[in-house]
């Protein structure tokens, strides 16, 4: 019989005490459990566990590394970050950094980005994703939600003339200069069409006195205490909006660079001839040169009719002569335009036009109460121009035309052809003389103002030449270089010669530094957590620390 211990081979089993001892041996002897990564353990070979398996977050998604900007002290617990929004570096779960804290301008406080932007460079100022896409950003000024021209807001998102865009991404309405209602791009609007008085075209000019010009900040006419001038009166373009210098930038007076064209504002006023029944005395009634049909000086800002009383050889009166410049409704009708005149040397525009006829087809004619003269045209109209400058010394002004032809400048009279005759041509030169009788000082701001008319249906001429009469203007561009940083400059060391810790030429990005999560042995580096911050097993000086 066999042993109840033996098994059918014979051999005698264990005691089951024996049996638990040998499972106890090969238990000890097997690997020990793999770390399993996300549950909020750290084991063998993880360095970090915050309880998920998500990469962006401080602990990578395998536990097996801190991403950079982050400390992960307590297992299960999220990750901190390093990272300091508004110091002008992208770290951590900052998506943008434009070295501020401030919401609106493309990042937000809390370095998010917003919508609308695009944030290419860290520490400097974000700007506009794309025009055209119904929000206004950066240095739009408008945003209707296309790329079309003429409706408001131009395809570059930038406000047009005549019009009002106060709703991002709704089309944008007609405005009307002259309504008295300040809109759009006008500067001013005074309800009338009077240049010379401080505003015309909605645009702010210079005031004008017997003894100069004082100049408004956004004309475009740089005089002290202006420090710059750019026409305009928007702030964080490098000139302010009260025309001081903004910290980072630097404005340039400039008259050398000299555009190929400039435009003159002009204001048109048509008339009918007195042949006409109701048309105007003085026009297609008179023959024949006349000088002293004005005033010395101007008054009020208009030519005054030198006659005491009644008529001259080519006019008949004070009260009509008045009429010639100014609106009177059923008199004349009034058109604003502007006058292109075009570079011929340095320093040097002309107009020259041997055909004037710039109301051909208009006024009157356009509302039936006149017929086209010769050859179509339409003869009966004055002129007014008015254009700043900086009295330098040595400036010329030639004028061709007919008929008459009054330029005052300062608000006195400097060329006189008056009367009704073919092309004649007068001229004045600024030089000390000159000067002296026109009440002229060396850098001071002045008018030149041209009055003309054409009065009869033979020809009309009109050739203007300036020489030497351009503005100083401002040109403001962030000074990289000064040690100041502006909102297009990520840093700004003084010398930008990308050595490390400093700045890259450009002042667009920084040089290699402590902290940019890339290892510069070559700079004294012993790691590069990118962070700032001690006790990680990488120092704030890019040192390997001793932890635990």
């Amino acid at each position: 019989m066999a042993d109840r211990n033996s098994d059918a081979s014979g051999d005698v089993a264990a005691p089951p005490s024996d049996v638990a001892a040998l499972d106890a041996v090969i238990e000890d002897r097997a690997p020990p459990p793999m770390p399993v990564c996300g549950n909020g353990r750290v084991e063998s070979g993880e360095v970090c566990d915050d309880g998920n398996m998500r990469s962006g977050d401080g602990c990578r998604d395998d536990c097996l590394r801190i991403e950079p900007d982050y400390v992960c002290t307590v297992a299960g617990m999220p990750c901190m970050t390093t990272a300091v929004c508004g110091d002008g570096r992208i770290g951590g779960p900052e998506q943008c950094d434009d070295r501020n804290m401030t919401s609106g301008d493309g990042c937000s406080a809390m370095c998010t980005l917003e919508p609308g932007y695009v944030c290419p460079l860290q520490g400097v100022a974000c700007r506009a994703a794309r025009c055209g896409d119904g929000i206004r950003a950066d240095v739009e000024a408008c945003d209707d939600g296309n790329m079309a021209a003429r409706d408001g807001c131009s395809p570059m998102c930038q406000l047009e003339d005549g019009f009002a865009c106060t709703m991002p991404g709704m089309p944008c309405v007609a405005i009307r200069c002259g309504d008295r209602m300040t809109q759009g791009n006008e500067q001013c609007d005074d309800g009338n069409n009077l240049p010379g008085d401080g505003c015309f075209e909605c645009r702010r000019e210079p005031t004008c006195t017997t003894s100069g010009c004082t100049t408004q900040c956004g004309d475009g006419v740089l005089l002290a205490p202006e420090q710059c001038d750019d026409g305009n009166t928007r702030n964080n373009d490098g000139c302010s909006a009260t025309c001081m210098t903004e910290p980072g930038y630097a404005c340039m007076m400039i008259r050398a660079a000299e555009p190929a064209t400039v435009q003159v504002p002009i204001v048109y006023r048509d008339f009918r001839g007195a042949d006409l029944a109701g048309g105007h005395p003085d026009f297609e009634s008179f023959g024949g040169s006349e000088r002293g049909i004005v005033t010395a000086m101007l008054t009020g800002g208009k030519p005054t009719y030198a006659r005491a009383a009644g008529g001259s050889a080519t006019t008949s009166g004070r009260a009509a002569f008045d009429q010639w410049y100014r609106d009177t409704a059923g008199v004349n009708v009034t058109l604003v335009e502007r006058l292109t005149l075009t570079r011929v040397s340095a320093g040097i525009y002309r107009y020259n036009n041997s055909a004037f006829f710039p109301l051909d087809g208009r006024g009157w004619i356009a509302m039936g109460r006149e017929m086209p003269r010769n050859d179509g045209h339409n003869f009966h109209f004055t002129s007014e121009l008015r254009y700043w400058f900086q009295y330098a010394g040595g400036e010329t002004l030639e004028f061709t035309g007919d008929d008459d032809v009054f330029v005052f400048i300062n608000g006195r009279l400097a060329v006189d052809l008056g009367g009704v005759h073919g092309a004649e041509s007068g001229s004045v030169t600024l030089n000390p003389a000159t000067a002296t009788t026109l009440g002229l000082t060396v850098g001071r701001v002045y008018e030149l103002a041209l009055f003309q008319a054409e009065r009869h249906t033979t020809e009309s001429n009109y050739r203007l030449t300036l020489g030497g009469f351009n503005l100083p203007r401002s040109l403001c561009n962030s000074a990289c270089g000064d040690g100041v940083v502006t909102r297009d400059e990520a840093c700004d060391d003084g010398t930008n010669d990308g050595r490390y810790g400093g700045c890259l030429p450009g002042c667009r990005m920084r040089a290699p530094f402590c902290g940019d999560g890339m290892l510069q042995r070559d700079s004294g580096e012993q790691c590069d957590d990118g962070n700032m911050v001690n006790g990680d097993g990488c120092s704030t000086r890019c040192e390997n620390e001793t932890i635990g």
